[in-house]
């Protein structure tokens, strides 16, 4: 028989997995739709700016906890 506490811990984990697989269908959605631009090689520095940006605020949004 599982205590309380672990079901409340057990039941917080599939939350948090389940948004965050939402947040990655998201993600893929609108990758998929071109919405959001594929990293390329980089023509100018305004354009490696906006890649590495985009790829911190990525990384960023992904391991974000609510």
């Amino acid at each position: 028989m599982k205590s309380r506490s672990y079901q409340s811990f057990e039941t917080s984990c599939r939350e948090d997995f389940s948004e965050y697989v939402a947040h990655l269908q998201l993600h893929m959605t609108l990758q998929a739709r071109n919405l959001v631009p594929t990293i390329t090689q980089a023509a100018d520095s305004r354009e490696q700016l906006l890649q590495q940006t985009q790829a911190q605020f990525e990384k960023l949004v992904s391991r974000q906890v609510s």
